[in-house]
Parts: structure tokens; sequence; C-alpha cells
């Protein structure tokens, strides 16, 4: 039987605007950014899988935290790079 070990992911650069950072639970990050908590034009990006929320006009700070949150708690993409 053979066994694996998780090799350590390297942590992509950090963009000036990144306001939170969440790990996945495959390895990977999701990246909230943007102008801040009382922006309407914050988004997240998964590094894992791609996927991604910003919708103008309506994601403020409170709004999408919990949002990338729950995507990094089920995301089980690895880091392709």
């Amino acid at each position: 039987m053979s066994t694996a070990t998780l090799a350590a992911f390297t942590e992509p650069d950090r963009p000036g605007n990144l306001l939170i950072r969440f790990i996945t639970v495959g390895g990977s990050y999701v990246d909230v950014t943007g102008p801040g908590k009382y922006s309407k034009k914050n988004r997240w990006n998964c590094h894992g899988c791609g996927d991604s929320r910003g919708w103008p006009e309506e994601d403020y700070l409170d709004r999408i935290r919990p949002d990338a949150n729950n995507h990094a708690a089920t995301c089980r993409a690895i880091p392709l790079r």
C-alpha cells in the first residue's frame, strides 16, 4: 500500500489590496480583495478552482467575507502553480 504525503504549497504573492486570505481544505487560498470595509467593490477569488465572486454595488466586506470563508471550507482543489 502506498502512502502519499501532502506537500506544502507555496503561498501566492499577496496583492496590494488584499483584505483577507483564507486557506482551503485542499491547501489552496481564497483572497478577498478590494478597497475595504465600506466599499461595494470587494471580491473574492479562489487560487485552487478559480471560482470567484464580485458583484459591483453589492459586495460590502461584511457580505462577501462569509461567502469566501464558506468556499474555503468546502473547496478541495489544490493549487496548480
